[in-house]
């Protein structure tokens, strides 16, 4: 026998002889391999059988998977005894091993040869008293040449019967059993996770098994191991036991070949231990088996990189050690990238479970199972066709294959007709049709097929030998629209075909909903009564995915996965995220299949959503008959010419009558004008169009796209379409189900004529790749219109937004063409059509508005709606808060003919930012109770609440005034919340600062008393605005229009410029004396502004110009003056030209300086020098006034909320409970703990380090970073931002560690639109968004906020950014001067210019 089989033998031999010793050869099976143990087991658990006392089998690594169904199901019923002994040789066998921990058996593993015999023996004794099975991993080269006989002593075998006869405790672990077991083969106890190393260890390595050597741990200083021998079930309170409390990282490290998850089950094990004092957990994944033999200089090498980690992450420990990988191991190909982060984790697990054999049908040409093919070959259209044909095919060659073995005239050899008979037979087994098999019936056929015709005929079909696995792979969408998405198709078809369909939904409760989100394609397969359905979560129960797959694939028909696979920060996140959507229900775990009756459902979670429990709960037998032919829409079923005529005079009588009962008469031919608008200019040029359609006497109907019943589309005669583009040329909102349907459907549409205007910006994609981009909506609703047969009038039309006149220019020539086709002649004029409600400004609302009332009190009172008018929207804006919606799930719920998830946010009004211990634990209540539990630091130095409901907004108002704060001038035109430095240099001053701002604010304030009226019911509130009576309202200050844009003003103490005081409306620059301890006065500075529109060159950002110096005592009258110029000379027909910014480049600076000194009655002084060196906060322990102290905390893009891992919320209540100074919120979003005294600095500092807030160790990138809200509750936002930020500088940490720039500081933010919000304009490094995924890259401005930046790259991805910045961050780290800044650095080499007018901005 060869070397193999002689280690199978002896092996098997070594695992019988270790059972032999714990049980009766009569009541012992030994099975030498996996075969047969599904049966034994099956046949133990009838009556009529002999059950055996223990089940013991050697089974191959690879082979575990195939158990899965036997180890649950015997991890159920708990009989027989069965153990498994898996010798193991490398890293891809430990992690086939692991593929098994979900399955309800424990799991063993032993590392050296004495240990294995230990341990199998105490694996055999534990499986029959527990009755549950054990999987038993043990180094491949143990053998029974191990002296036994010592096992088989009498006291050795009395104390195993004993202990296997003695008296269980109900609450017998697993851990106590082998522990127990183990005690009586070798005489002592042994723990399943044991400690070795440094008692005061920083890092601790968890490995399972014996991985890392003692001598290599004494090798190096500070370190320790925990080693785990059971790792199922996992005793994790052992476990934290285990770690000392010293250590600050924990590192998960382990060999895994095929990493599914992207990350290795044990650092999942660690993810879920109750740590005291969480520890940064890491993740050393390798697929070399070398780390078994880790020297102290390769430990000593993992170590240095892991001090360097700061957050969770993982990383290749064999690769850091120098160690070479595995041969053997595949590379990934370049077709093949490792997407284990995303759904590739589904997909990994395709590929293990079936090889070869697995066929993704739409991801055609590709070896990478989700595409590099062509865009159609993703679409499940093209997947289930390509599954069709193939089934045809494979039933051809069956056909093919009878009719051959029936014609006795062919000459076969034997062999071809024995392999050809076999085949027939079991042409469904992947066992029998094998690709092996395939190509010897192959080979074979080649041989004779020059015999007969027939057998070159099957030949030329051999390619369907081989049975496949086919899989057709989705994500969310599909669950939109199952009849879009094809989903019925497959399974109505009743073909042998597979969906795998991965929901990515971040919210559990929104998946619990089911239907309020999107259609549960589960419950709707079950529906069916012909499919098997499975609902799967990898990342909480990896062998229920396993098992789920195998058998869909086994299941004669159509199948249907539904697998979770939450979106999350981190892995942690996702994993924690998964186990609380499993854990409460909202994502229930379970195995469906029709063909066991009963039985039929296996509930593998513990709880399970009312819907599904509805659908178990009724006899769906009938239901399920009647849904096997389900009815089809008219847009994807063939419909009779007599069905259709039908219908159309139903639907003319329908119409007769309405028209009869109204007393109205079709006075002229019907015109549908349809809109989906982006900004309100598709849905102009559409009722433009419905005006002039009634003046030429024809019946119009005007509405949204999605509003209109797709469905009689094809009985329309006229229709006429205005569609705005937005984003990457992505058809707007309100048009994206309609324009689904049209792209689906099969309707003829021969009798409708249509025409189509489409808006848009030619050079909004200014690359000439991109031009597709331009009016794309509109040419593929003109496009495919014509392809369904359906007349074209004219155009299509396209607006554009570069031409002089704007969209406005192409309508005209559109609209001529349109009425000249028609050949309709005015009949009417304007005056005689019915009135439409008059168009109101802006200006006009708030002139209207009684002094900001509105109707906001009769709109908060209407519990119709979630909503509120657009001119009660602008009004509340005054009052602090703005309507939002939820975009994430915004498509879905318009789908549904349900209104927007409306919500508000509410920012408070917080003078230079300062808030006391109580005024942060009541928002932090109130973000709790009635916000969506965080709270956000904003970039105007105070707090912002979001997914405040309208019918919490009253409540929320009085919770927040009687924590001694308003919202009022939160928002809206007027003077908003005044920001002042929070930690300057000269910590003395800043109560000053504040002070000041506090006046301003205060003498700035709205007089009206509707924010009284409307929110506190005239309550009276320390610290709110004067109240009048409402019969006196009146605004000394603003008048009935109030400003014509927002007026912000902030104050800067140099040589601190943390509240970048250039980008506001209105700045004060503090001068301080010689000695640096007194505030002289201030220089002013005016026309800063960060806002602008893309491609308009008539906005864009401007930085504030000096007007001159006042001394302090007058800062405050200036602030007055300043603002009536603007009252008076702003623009308010414009609001895109109506910020000071503007009125300042219109005037001039002289003009400025004459008007605001002629009503300040007394002249600016020249401005006095002054320097700015940064505009970043400075983090850690500064010095305050005598006997005070503040720390700086980094809070990433300043989001407080409570996330897995990273409880940050919970742990600034528990700080704010306990301090005594205040709080200072900082324009960078972030937090300064302020005012602790000398002597409470110690029991601070303790008290930040428990909840690690005291962690700084992050890149000087990331703490200079900054991003606005943007997506999902920002209506402006057109890409990501606040939770893209992070992910994007996770890239560039790791140019910047490599160039050594990791402890430099560059400024780097993001917006997700060219708003501003996050001030990108004067940013060293800057991205603003202008499509989903897609940014504009900004590089140029200065350190200190001095210079504006400069346009580098228009609509750049991902992967674009990385491209340009590494080379540019690589060469600032070789050739800067000393102490030059990265902003610096572009400029003088040249890459951008350096700007420092706003007009000169768009200049390149």
């Amino acid at each position: 026998m060869d070397q193999a089989q002689d280690t199978t033998a002896v092996t098997s031999s070594f695992a019988a002889n270790v059972s032999e010793l714990v049980a009766d050869s009569d009541n012992l099976v030994v099975l030498p391999q996996a075969t047969g143990i599904a049966a034994l087991v099956a046949d133990s658990t009838t009556g009529d059988a002999k059950k055996p006392q223990l089940i013991s089998a050697l089974v191959a690594s690879e082979d575990l998977i195939s158990l899965i169904p036997t180890l649950r199901g015997l991890a159920r019923q708990r009989s027989p005894a069965l153990v498994i002994h898996v010798p193991v040789t490398s890293a891809s066998d430990v992690s086939d091993v692991l593929a098994v921990r979900d399955s309800g058996c424990a799991i063993l593993r032993s590392t050296t040869q004495q240990g294995a015999i230990d341990y199998a023996l105490a694996a055999s004794i534990a499986a029959q008293r527990l009755g549950t099975p054990f999987v038993h991993c043990f180094p491949a080269g143990s053998s029974d040449s191990i002296e036994l006989q010592g096992y088989a002593a009498d006291s050795t075998q009395e104390a195993i019967k004993a202990y296997l006869q003695g008296e269980r405790p109900g609450s017998e672990s697993a851990h106590d059993a082998v522990s127990q077991a183990l005690a009586a083969v070798v005489g002592e106890a042994r723990e399943a996770v044991s400690y070795f190393g440094a008692e005061d260890a920083q890092v601790v390595y968890v490995t399972f098994g014996d991985v890392v050597s003692r001598a290599a741990v004494g090798a190096v200083a500070g370190v320790g191991v925990v080693q785990i021998s059971l790792a199922r079930p996992l005793d994790s309170e052992a476990l934290r036991q285990a770690v000392p409390a010293s250590a600050k990282r924990v590192v998960a490290l382990e060999h895994v070949r095929r990493a599914a998850t992207g990350w290795g089950p044990l650092f999942f094990d660690l993810a879920l231990v109750p740590w005291e004092h969480r520890p940064i957990l890491l993740n050393g994944v390798s697929s070399s088996a070398g780390l078994d033999t880790l020297t102290g200089e390769q430990l000593e090498a993992i170590n240095a990189h892991v001090l360097a980690l700061a957050s969770p992450t993982h990383f290749d420990a064999a690769a850091v050690a120098g160690i070479p990988e595995d041969a053997g191991v595949p590379a990934a190909s370049e077709d093949e990238p490792n997407e284990a982060a995303t759904v590739g984790a589904y997909g990994q697990l395709l590929r293990d479970v079936f090889g070869s054999r697995l066929r993704v049908a739409n991801a055609c040409e590709s070896r990478s199972i989700w595409g590099n093919g062509g865009r159609g070959e993703s679409t499940p259209e093209f997947g289930f066709g390509r599954v069709a044909a193939a089934s045809q095919e494979r039933r051809r060659l069956a056909a093919a294959v009878t009719a051959l073995l029936r014609d006795v005239s062919v000459p076969l050899s034997r062999p071809l007709h024995a392999a050809l008979a076999e085949w027939l037979g079991a042409r469904d087994d992947p066992a029998v049709a094998s690709a092996g098999a395939a190509a010897q019936i192959s080979d074979l056929l080649t041989a004779e097929a020059g015999n007969s015709p027939a057998l070159e005929g099957v030949l030329g079909l051999s390619a369907h030998f081989a049975v496949q696995s086919d899989w057709l792979v989705g994500g969310d969408a599909w669950a939109y629209d199952v009849g879009g998405s094809g989903v019925h198709h497959v399974l109505s078809s009743g073909l042998n075909v597979n969906v795998l369909l991965v929901d990515t939904a971040e919210d559990p409760a929104a998946v619990q909903r089911g239907g309020a989100r999107k259609k549960d394609v589960g419950l709707y397969a079950m529906n069916y009564g012909s499919a098997y359905v499975a609902s799967v979560a990898v990342y909480a129960s990896y062998a229920q995915v396993l098992q789920a797959l195998a058998e869909a694939d086994a299941f004669p028909g159509p199948a249907v996965v539904v697998a979770y696979l939450p979106r999350a920060a981190s892995p942690i996140g996702v994993l924690q995220q998964s186990k609380r959507a499993v854990d409460e229900g909202a994502w229930p775990l379970y195995r469906w299949d029709p063909r066991h009756d009963p039985g039929s459902f296996q509930l593998d979670s513990e709880k399970l959503r009312r819907e599904l429990a509805d659908f178990l709960k009724r006899d769906s037998a009938l239901a399920a008959v009647a849904r096997t032919t389900p009815k089809l829409s008219a847009a994807i079923a063939p419909v009779s010419v007599e069905a259709r005529a039908g219908d159309r005079l139903a639907r003319k009588a329908r119409g007769d009558v309405d028209a009869l009962m109204s007393g109205l008469a079709v006075s002229g031919p019907p015109l549908l004008v349809l809109f989906a608008s982006d900004g309100g200019n598709g849905e102009e040029a559409a009722r433009r169009l419905a005006r002039s359609g009634r003046r030429r006497g024809m019946t119009v109907r005007c509405m949204a796209m999605d509003e209109y019943d797709f469905e009689e589309l094809a009985y329309e005669r006229t229709v006429v379409i205005a569609v705005s583009t937005a984003g990457q040329g992505e058809i707007p909102t309100a048009g994206r189900d309609f324009l689904k349907a049209l792209l689906a459907t099969a309707a003829n549409l021969s009798e409708t004529s249509f025409a189509v205007f489409g808006l848009g910006d030619s050079h909004y994609w200014p690359r000439a790749e991109d031009a597709v981009f331009y009016n794309k909506p509109a040419r593929d609703l003109d496009r495919r219109l014509a392809e369904l047969g359906a007349s074209r009038i004219a155009g299509p039309g396209l607006g554009d937004d570069q031409d002089a006149d704007g969209w406005e220019a192409g309508f005209g020539t559109f609209e001529s063409q349109l009425w000249d086709a028609l050949n309709l002649d005015v009949v009417s004029s304007a005056a005689d059509e019915p009135e439409e409600p008059p168009a109101r400004t802006d200006e006009e609302n708030k002139v209207i508005s009684n002094f900001l009332r509105g109707t906001i009190a009769q709109a908060i009172a209407d519990t119709s709606t979630g909503a509120v008018d657009e001119w009660d929207g602008k009004l509340l804006k005054f009052h602090g808060t703005y309507m939002q919606d939820d975009r994430d799930i915004r498509a879905g719920r318009l789908a549904r003919g349900e209104e927007k998830a409306f919500s508000f946010m509410i920012r408070v009004r917080l003078p230079g930012g300062v808030a006391t211990p109580a005024q942060w634990l009541a928002m932090d209540a109130l973000a709790s109770e009635y916000g969506n539990q965080t709270m956000k630091i904003t970039t105007r130095q105070t707090f912002q609440l979001h997914g405040v409901l309208k019918r919490n907004l009253r409540e929320t108002m009085r919770g927040i005034n009687r924590g001694l704060m308003d919202t009022i001038a939160a928002c809206g035109d007027v003077n908003r919340n005044v920001v002042a430095s929070a930690n300057p240099l000269q910590a003395h001053l800043q109560p000053e600062v504040a002070r000041l701002a506090a006046d301003i604010s205060t003498h700035l304030l709205p007089a009206t008393s509707a924010y009284h009226e409307i929110w506190l019911a005239d309550e009276q509130v320390a610290g709110s605005a004067e109240q009048t009576s409402p019969t006196t309202d009146y605004e000394p200050l603003y008048g009935p229009a109030y400003l014509p844009r927002k007026y912000k003003i902030a104050i800067a103490i140099p040589p601190e410029n943390d509240v970048d005081v250039f980008a506001y409306d209105l700045g004060y620059i503090a001068i301080l004396d010689d000695a640096q301890e007194n505030i002289l006065g201030y220089n002013i500075v005016i026309g800063g502004g960060m806002g602008m529109t893309h491609n308009n060159k008539a906005t864009y950002p401007r930085l504030a110009t000096c007007l001159g110096y006042v001394p302090k005592d007058r800062a405050v009258i200036v602030s007055e003056k300043v603002m009536l110029v603007q009252r008076d000379h702003g623009d308010r027909t414009n609001r895109k030209h109506a910020r000071l910014k503007y009125t300042v480049d219109d005037h001039g600076m002289d003009w400025w300086r004459e008007q605001v000194e002629a009503r300040l009655g007394f002249s600016f002084e020249p401005a006095r020098p002054y320097a700015f060196t940064r505009n970043g906060d400075r983090y850690g322990w500064t010095k305050s006034t005598p006997g005070l102290n503040n720390f700086t905390m980094f809070v990433q893009n300043g989001r407080v909320a409570d996330l897995p891992g990273s409880p940050l919320k919970t742990a600034l209540a528990d700080v704010a409970r306990r301090h005594t100074g205040n709080f200072r919120l900082t324009c960078n979003g972030h937090l300064i703990v302020a005012d602790v005294k000398d002597e409470d600095v110690e029991s601070i500092t303790r008290l930040l380090a428990s909840h690690r807030l005291d962690n700084l160790d992050y890149s000087a990138l990331r703490l200079h970073s900054m991003a606005c809200v943007a997506l999902p509750t920002c209506a402006l936002a057109m890409a990501e931002s606040e939770r893209y930020l992070p992910r994007l500088i996770d890239l560039l940490d790791e140019v910047i560690d490599q160039a050594g720039l990791r402890s430099d500081a560059i400024v780097i933010r993001m917006t997700g639109c060219p708003n501003g919000c996050a001030r990108p304009y004067n940013a060293e490094i800057a991205f603003v968004g202008k499509a989903p995924g897609a940014y504009n890259l900004y590089l140029g401005g200065s350190h200190n906020g001095d210079r504006l930046s400069k346009i580098y790259k228009e609509t750049v991805t991902e992967d674009q950014i990385l491209e340009a910045l590494t080379p540019i961050i690589r060469q600032y780290a070789i050739e800067r001067q000393e102490a030059e800044r990265f902003g610096d650095f572009v400029i003088r080499k040249g890459i951008v210019k350096a700007t420092r007018e706003g007009k000169d901005f768009h200049d390149v």
